[in-house]
């Protein structure tokens, strides 16, 4: 249901922009928008009436609960085959600047994480050319057995494209990238992070980081994961070479296979069917009898599921694209408001504070997001310009930031489940 009736969100401003009016209309009863619809919110100069609109959509799905979690991110290497123009991350063997941390290396970043009250694990890093696929299964069996109880959250899809073809499955297409989840699931992994993502357009793939995965493969892997029953995130990487109805055609693609992975649950949860087959969460109190959110466990829930949309406005500092400009302040808002109302299946949408930085995370609360991430600690993939690797914030940093956008601190572990702390010692809410 409902954690907050329509009426309690702010007033929207008074509209300036007259093809405002029809989506203002969709959104309040919960009609889809579509690709026109994210032209006109791209277009208009009214950006404070697009994110009021993403707001109340965001208010309808989790009322004045914002998320934060103690998480530690771990890049094992920065060594990889690939060498994309947009990323600053990646190293070559020998080159200045390259690392790759063995598993007890890792295995002591864990014990410390556990230490300090983390919940979850992101581990993630570049394609390394030399590591066996029994590397990565005996380093998440070490770390499950130095924090039982620690989520993790691990390898991009391009990670898993790249293990089923050192593990020599690549020629098993489809069965190949489910029989390397499957393994990876045994060894410990929790889900997958959204990152490799990019933008989902051929131009766009071939021009910025060619070799890389294309956008079909890429929502391959989370599909195999949704089947094993593996939720996962997805991002969107925008402000490089891509166009706006690029962004809007990849927010079109992971609606669509959202809709498929929800579909059963939607029905079992007694929502009105779609003539389209959309699933849509977005609507007012009315439309849902039962669950408006998906969970682990629910009726009609089998499979895993895109939990939340995690928009990532592009750096070009030490990158091949640094000519380019970062994209402002405006546009990462309205680009965030635009992910909230086009992506209506998806959950949540995450203000990152490492690339927003903390300040926009908070702002971004009261435009669309419901999740600023967690304590992090290290973070070496990207971030705002002049920032280090040591990206470490508070958790008193983070409520604060959340009380002050006027919103109620909710700590939360990766399947978005409440946690209940007493120090370091934690457990998950009971429902």
């Amino acid at each position: 249901m409902s954690l907050v009736a329509d009426e309690l969100a702010p007033p929207l401003p008074p509209g300036r922009d007259s093809r405002l009016e029809t989506i203002e209309d969709k959104v309040r009863h919960g009609v889809r928008l579509n690709e026109s619809d994210g032209m006109v919110l791209y277009e208009t100069p009214d950006v404070h009436r697009v994110m009021a609109l993403a707001d109340l959509v965001r208010r309808r799905l989790h009322g004045l609960a914002a998320y934060y979690n103690i998480n530690r991110h771990i890049n094992y290497s920065n060594i990889c085959a690939l060498s994309c123009s947009f990323c600053a991350f990646h190293r070559k063997k020998d080159q200045e600047g390259a690392y790759e941390k063995s598993t007890e290396d890792i295995v002591r970043d864990v014990q410390g994480a556990a230490a300090a009250g983390a919940t979850e694990i992101h581990m993630v890093g570049g394609l390394h050319p030399w590591l066996p696929f029994e590397w990565y299964l005996d380093t998440l069996r070490a770390m499950k057995a130095a924090a039982p109880h620690i989520h993790i959250k691990a390898f991009t899809a391009v990670e898993i494209v790249h293990l089923q073809r050192i593990s020599k499955r690549g020629a098993q297409g489809y069965a190949g990238i489910t029989s390397v989840l499957h393994d990876l699931l045994q060894a410990g992994l929790g889900s997958l992070p959204g990152g490799g993502a990019e933008v989902f357009d051929d131009r766009v793939h071939d021009a910025a980081f060619k070799g890389k995965i294309r956008g079909d493969h890429w929502l391959d892997v989370h599909r195999a994961a949704h089947e094993l029953g593996l939720n996962t995130n997805a991002t969107i990487l925008y402000g490089h070479i891509e166009q706006r109805p690029e962004r809007l055609h990849h927010m079109q693609l992971l609606r669509q296979q959202q809709d498929h992975t929800l579909r059963a649950w939607s029905a079992a949860q007694g929502m009105q069917p779609s003539s389209d087959g959309s699933v849509v969460l977005t609507g007012p109190a009315e439309c849902y009898p039962n669950q408006r959110l998906p969970m682990p466990g629910q009726l009609g829930l089998s499979t895993g599921y895109f939990q939340t949309i995690i928009p990532l406005p592009f750096y070009p500092n030490a990158s091949e694209l640094e000519r380019l400009p970062a994209p402002t302040g405006l546009e990462n808002l309205r680009t965030l408001a635009i992910a909230r109302l086009m992506l209506d299946n998806f959950p949540h949408v995450k203000a990152f504070w490492v690339m927003q930085t903390l300040p926009m995370a908070e702002l971004m609360l009261n435009a669309g997001a419901d999740d600023m991430d967690g304590t992090v600690v290290w973070y070496d993939i990207t971030k705002a310009v002049g920032e280090g690797n040591h990206q470490e914030t508070t958790v008193g940093d983070l409520t604060k930031a959340i009380s002050d956008a006027g919103f109620q601190p909710v700590e939360r572990d990766t399947l978005y489940r409440r946690v209940m702390r007493d120090g370091a010692a934690w457990r998950v809410a009971s429902t």
